[in-house]
Protein backbone atom coordinates (compact mmCIF):
# COMPACT_ATOMS: atom_id res chain seq x y z
CA UNK A 1 0.00 0.00 0.00
CA UNK A 2 1.02 3.57 -1.14
CA UNK A 3 1.46 6.27 1.86
CA UNK A 4 2.26 9.93 1.69
CA UNK A 5 3.87 12.03 3.91
CA UNK A 6 1.49 14.95 3.54
CA UNK A 7 -1.39 12.43 5.19
CA UNK A 8 -4.22 10.26 4.15
CA UNK A 9 -5.50 10.75 0.86
CA UNK A 10 -9.32 9.84 -0.12
CA UNK A 11 -7.97 8.85 -3.71
CA UNK A 12 -4.55 8.78 -5.86
CA UNK A 13 -3.60 7.26 -8.97
CA UNK A 14 -0.44 7.26 -11.23
CA UNK A 15 1.75 4.99 -12.90
CA UNK A 16 4.70 2.83 -12.07
CA UNK A 17 7.42 0.53 -13.37
CA UNK A 18 7.94 3.42 -15.96
CA UNK A 19 11.53 2.91 -17.80
CA UNK A 20 13.85 5.54 -18.87
CA UNK A 21 17.50 6.03 -20.04
CA UNK A 22 19.15 8.90 -20.95
CA UNK A 23 22.90 8.73 -22.73
CA UNK A 24 25.52 11.36 -23.17
CA UNK A 25 26.26 9.45 -25.97
CA UNK A 26 28.94 11.62 -26.66
CA UNK A 27 31.05 11.04 -23.41
CA UNK A 28 30.39 14.44 -22.25
CA UNK A 29 29.32 14.70 -18.84
CA UNK A 30 30.42 16.23 -15.59
CA UNK A 31 33.09 15.34 -13.10
CA UNK A 32 31.84 11.66 -11.69
CA UNK A 33 28.58 11.70 -13.44
CA UNK A 34 27.98 8.55 -14.97
CA UNK A 35 26.96 8.40 -19.06
CA UNK A 36 24.54 6.34 -18.50
CA UNK A 37 21.50 7.77 -16.25
CA UNK A 38 18.93 4.86 -15.83
CA UNK A 39 15.41 4.30 -13.71
CA UNK A 40 12.17 2.75 -12.83
CA UNK A 41 9.41 5.68 -11.82
CA UNK A 42 6.69 5.93 -10.07
CA UNK A 43 4.24 8.76 -10.36
CA UNK A 44 0.69 9.10 -7.77
CA UNK A 45 -1.39 12.04 -7.68
CA UNK A 46 -4.01 13.45 -5.92
CA UNK A 47 -6.90 15.99 -6.05
CA UNK A 48 -10.44 17.27 -5.78
CA UNK A 49 -10.42 17.25 -9.58
CA UNK A 50 -9.88 13.81 -10.05
CA UNK A 51 -12.72 12.87 -7.49
CA UNK A 52 -15.34 12.58 -10.27
CA UNK A 53 -13.70 10.01 -12.09
CA UNK A 54 -14.31 7.83 -8.95
CA UNK A 55 -18.19 8.88 -8.30
CA UNK A 56 -19.54 9.31 -11.61
CA UNK A 57 -16.81 8.14 -14.54
CA UNK A 58 -16.33 12.05 -15.18
CA UNK A 59 -12.65 11.97 -16.70
CA UNK A 60 -12.78 15.61 -17.34
CA UNK A 61 -10.15 17.15 -15.55
CA UNK A 62 -8.24 13.76 -15.32
CA UNK A 63 -4.44 13.30 -16.97
CA UNK A 64 -4.48 9.25 -18.23
CA UNK A 65 -1.68 7.56 -16.95
CA UNK A 66 -0.22 6.85 -20.30
CA UNK A 67 0.12 10.52 -20.52
CA UNK A 68 2.03 10.28 -17.43
CA UNK A 69 4.16 7.59 -18.67
CA UNK A 70 4.91 9.83 -21.91
CA UNK A 71 5.51 12.64 -19.56
CA UNK A 72 8.16 11.01 -17.68
CA UNK A 73 10.14 9.51 -20.29
CA UNK A 74 9.94 12.70 -22.31
CA UNK A 75 10.57 15.28 -19.61
CA UNK A 76 14.10 13.09 -18.70
CA UNK A 77 15.68 14.64 -21.57
CA UNK A 78 15.30 17.93 -19.91
CA UNK A 79 17.00 16.76 -16.66
CA UNK A 80 20.53 17.78 -16.29
CA UNK A 81 21.25 15.81 -13.28
CA UNK A 82 22.10 12.10 -12.23
CA UNK A 83 20.69 11.69 -8.67
CA UNK A 84 17.52 10.26 -8.17
CA UNK A 85 16.95 13.10 -5.34
CA UNK A 86 16.82 15.89 -8.01
CA UNK A 87 14.95 13.46 -10.66
CA UNK A 88 11.97 13.24 -8.21
CA UNK A 89 12.04 16.96 -7.69
CA UNK A 90 12.29 18.05 -11.20
CA UNK A 91 9.77 16.07 -12.47
CA UNK A 92 6.96 16.48 -8.99
CA UNK A 93 7.73 20.25 -9.71
CA UNK A 94 6.95 19.89 -13.38
CA UNK A 95 4.25 17.88 -13.22
CA UNK A 96 2.16 20.26 -10.56
CA UNK A 97 3.15 23.55 -12.89
CA UNK A 98 1.80 21.19 -15.91
CA UNK A 99 -1.61 20.20 -14.35
CA UNK A 100 -2.75 22.80 -12.27
CA UNK A 101 -6.13 20.69 -10.71
CA UNK A 102 -3.30 18.58 -9.53
CA UNK A 103 -3.34 18.79 -5.36
CA UNK A 104 0.28 16.98 -4.88
CA UNK A 105 2.64 14.85 -6.69
CA UNK A 106 4.86 12.06 -4.91
CA UNK A 107 7.96 10.42 -7.44
CA UNK A 108 9.81 7.59 -6.93
CA UNK A 109 12.68 6.63 -8.73
CA UNK A 110 15.26 3.94 -8.37
CA UNK A 111 18.39 3.70 -9.99
CA UNK A 112 19.18 1.26 -12.79
CA UNK A 113 23.31 1.34 -12.71
CA UNK A 114 25.53 0.83 -15.62
CA UNK A 115 29.35 0.50 -15.32
CA UNK A 116 32.03 1.64 -17.78
CA UNK A 117 34.27 -0.66 -19.45
CA UNK A 118 37.72 0.23 -20.08
CA UNK A 119 37.07 2.19 -23.53
CA UNK A 120 34.16 4.53 -21.80
CA UNK A 121 31.64 3.53 -24.57
CA UNK A 122 30.85 0.39 -23.29
CA UNK A 123 29.15 -0.69 -20.14
CA UNK A 124 27.13 -3.36 -18.33
CA UNK A 125 24.67 -3.44 -15.72
CA UNK A 126 25.96 -2.29 -12.20
CA UNK A 127 25.74 -4.23 -9.00
CA UNK A 128 22.47 -5.00 -7.08
CA UNK A 129 22.26 -2.79 -4.66
CA UNK A 130 20.76 -0.01 -6.26
CA UNK A 131 19.90 4.27 -4.81
CA UNK A 132 16.17 5.17 -4.48
CA UNK A 133 14.58 8.05 -3.88
CA UNK A 134 11.04 9.19 -3.23
CA UNK A 135 9.63 13.49 -3.32
CA UNK A 136 6.40 14.88 -2.44
CA UNK A 137 5.21 18.15 -3.23
CA UNK A 138 2.10 19.68 -2.46
CA UNK A 139 -0.05 22.64 -2.87
CA UNK A 140 -0.12 25.63 -0.59
CA UNK A 141 -2.16 28.09 -1.65
CA UNK A 142 -0.37 29.69 -4.90
CA UNK A 143 3.09 27.88 -3.38
CA UNK A 144 4.16 24.78 -4.24
CA UNK A 145 6.04 23.36 -1.26
CA UNK A 146 8.04 20.08 -0.28
CA UNK A 147 5.91 17.47 1.82
CA UNK A 148 8.82 14.40 1.79
CA UNK A 149 12.58 13.72 0.34
CA UNK A 150 13.32 10.31 1.59
CA UNK A 151 16.57 8.29 -0.09
CA UNK A 152 17.53 5.09 0.50
CA UNK A 153 19.87 2.07 -0.85
CA UNK A 154 17.79 -1.29 -1.45
CA UNK A 155 19.24 -4.59 -2.51
CA UNK A 156 22.77 -5.12 -0.68
CA UNK A 157 24.24 -8.61 -0.56
CA UNK A 158 26.97 -8.62 2.06
CA UNK A 159 29.26 -11.88 2.43
CA UNK A 160 31.46 -12.46 5.52
CA UNK A 161 33.66 -15.68 5.04
CA UNK A 162 34.24 -15.77 8.87
CA UNK A 163 34.25 -13.18 11.84
CA UNK A 164 30.34 -13.81 12.30
CA UNK A 165 28.84 -15.11 15.63
CA UNK A 166 25.61 -16.24 17.36
CA UNK A 167 25.60 -17.43 20.88
CA UNK A 168 24.07 -17.23 24.02
CA UNK A 169 20.30 -16.74 22.92
CA UNK A 170 17.06 -18.44 24.35
CA UNK A 171 17.23 -21.90 24.50
CA UNK A 172 13.55 -23.69 25.14
CA UNK A 173 11.86 -26.73 23.98
CA UNK A 174 11.70 -24.96 20.79
CA UNK A 175 15.11 -24.36 20.35
CA UNK A 176 17.09 -26.48 17.71
CA UNK A 177 20.09 -23.75 16.81
CA UNK A 178 23.61 -24.57 18.07
CA UNK A 179 25.57 -21.91 19.49
CA UNK A 180 27.86 -20.36 16.46
CA UNK A 181 30.86 -18.99 17.02
CA UNK A 182 32.71 -18.73 13.31
CA UNK A 183 29.80 -18.91 10.51
CA UNK A 184 30.25 -17.21 6.96
CA UNK A 185 27.65 -14.61 7.46
CA UNK A 186 25.27 -14.11 4.26
CA UNK A 187 22.62 -11.27 4.35
CA UNK A 188 21.06 -8.80 2.81
CA UNK A 189 20.51 -5.03 3.56
CA UNK A 190 17.99 -2.42 2.84
CA UNK A 191 18.29 1.20 4.19
CA UNK A 192 16.34 4.28 3.81
CA UNK A 193 16.73 8.21 5.28
CA UNK A 194 15.79 11.50 5.82
CA UNK A 195 16.84 14.54 5.91
CA UNK A 196 17.38 17.39 8.51
CA UNK A 197 15.87 19.43 5.95
CA UNK A 198 14.73 19.37 2.37
CA UNK A 199 17.54 21.45 0.99
CA UNK A 200 20.06 18.88 2.13
CA UNK A 201 18.81 15.88 -0.12
CA UNK A 202 20.59 17.44 -2.78
CA UNK A 203 24.11 16.74 -3.03
CA UNK A 204 24.01 15.04 -6.16
CA UNK A 205 24.47 11.81 -4.81
CA UNK A 206 27.31 12.28 -2.60
CA UNK A 207 24.80 11.58 0.75
CA UNK A 208 23.85 7.94 -1.23
CA UNK A 209 27.61 7.41 -1.86
CA UNK A 210 29.11 7.73 2.10
CA UNK A 211 26.13 5.54 3.14
CA UNK A 212 27.30 2.79 0.34
CA UNK A 213 30.91 2.95 2.05
CA UNK A 214 29.83 2.99 5.49
CA UNK A 215 27.81 -0.08 4.75
CA UNK A 216 30.79 -1.79 3.08
CA UNK A 217 33.68 -0.91 5.84
CA UNK A 218 31.49 -1.84 9.13
CA UNK A 219 30.52 -5.27 7.44
CA UNK A 220 34.29 -5.52 6.42
CA UNK A 221 35.47 -3.98 9.30
CA UNK A 222 34.87 -6.35 12.58
CA UNK A 223 34.00 -9.07 14.02
CA UNK A 224 30.19 -9.29 14.98
CA UNK A 225 28.16 -11.34 17.49
CA UNK A 226 24.91 -10.29 15.53
CA UNK A 227 23.25 -9.12 12.26
CA UNK A 228 21.66 -6.72 15.01
CA UNK A 229 24.87 -5.36 16.26
CA UNK A 230 26.15 -4.90 12.28
CA UNK A 231 23.08 -3.08 11.64
CA UNK A 232 23.47 -0.56 14.75
CA UNK A 233 27.22 0.25 14.32
CA UNK A 234 25.99 1.06 10.43
CA UNK A 235 23.52 3.25 11.84
CA UNK A 236 25.56 4.92 14.41
CA UNK A 237 28.16 5.76 12.05
CA UNK A 238 25.98 7.05 9.51
CA UNK A 239 24.64 9.73 11.90
CA UNK A 240 27.99 10.45 13.27
CA UNK A 241 29.52 11.08 9.81
CA UNK A 242 26.59 12.71 8.07
CA UNK A 243 25.16 15.35 9.63
CA UNK A 244 22.18 16.02 7.00
CA UNK A 245 20.69 12.90 7.91
CA UNK A 246 18.01 13.15 10.38
CA UNK A 247 16.88 9.54 10.76
CA UNK A 248 18.21 6.17 9.07
CA UNK A 249 15.89 3.08 8.74
CA UNK A 250 18.00 -0.48 8.16
CA UNK A 251 16.38 -3.51 7.58
CA UNK A 252 18.34 -6.66 7.36
CA UNK A 253 17.59 -10.01 6.17
CA UNK A 254 19.73 -13.37 6.97
CA UNK A 255 20.73 -15.20 4.62
CA UNK A 256 23.28 -17.57 5.90
CA UNK A 257 24.01 -20.30 3.25
CA UNK A 258 23.03 -23.87 4.28
CA UNK A 259 25.81 -26.14 5.13
CA UNK A 260 26.72 -28.78 2.74
CA UNK A 261 30.49 -29.87 4.25
CA UNK A 262 32.86 -28.10 6.12
CA UNK A 263 36.07 -29.05 7.04
CA UNK A 264 36.45 -26.64 10.37
CA UNK A 265 36.81 -23.23 9.60
CA UNK A 266 39.02 -23.40 6.89
CA UNK A 267 36.56 -24.63 3.91
CA UNK A 268 33.04 -25.53 3.21
CA UNK A 269 30.66 -26.41 0.62
CA UNK A 270 26.97 -24.40 0.95
CA UNK A 271 23.88 -23.53 -0.76
CA UNK A 272 21.09 -21.27 -0.96
CA UNK A 273 19.28 -20.99 2.45
CA UNK A 274 15.62 -22.66 3.17
CA UNK A 275 12.88 -20.16 2.39
CA UNK A 276 12.35 -18.63 5.98
CA UNK A 277 14.81 -16.00 6.69
CA UNK A 278 15.17 -13.93 9.93
CA UNK A 279 14.29 -10.58 9.47
CA UNK A 280 15.89 -7.74 11.65
CA UNK A 281 15.05 -3.62 11.58
CA UNK A 282 16.24 -0.54 13.38
CA UNK A 283 15.90 3.08 13.25
CA UNK A 284 18.03 5.57 14.84
CA UNK A 285 17.75 9.47 14.95
CA UNK A 286 19.54 12.19 16.33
Amino acid sequence: MNSFASGPKKSYYGKGDVIAYRLRRDGTQAANENPVFGANVKILVYGDAFWPTYTTGDNTGLVATDSMKNFIQRETMNFTGSDPESYCQFLAAKFLATYPQASGAQLSASEIPYSALQSGAAYVPGGQDRAEARVELIRQGADIVTAEVRSGIIGFRLLRLNGSAFKGFVRDEYTTLPDITNRPLHMSLDLDWTYTSPDAAFTGGSVTARVRQIVHDVFAGFASGSIQQILYLMGEKMLAEIHVIREIHLEGNNRTWDTIAEQGDSIGVYTDARPPYGCLGLTLSR
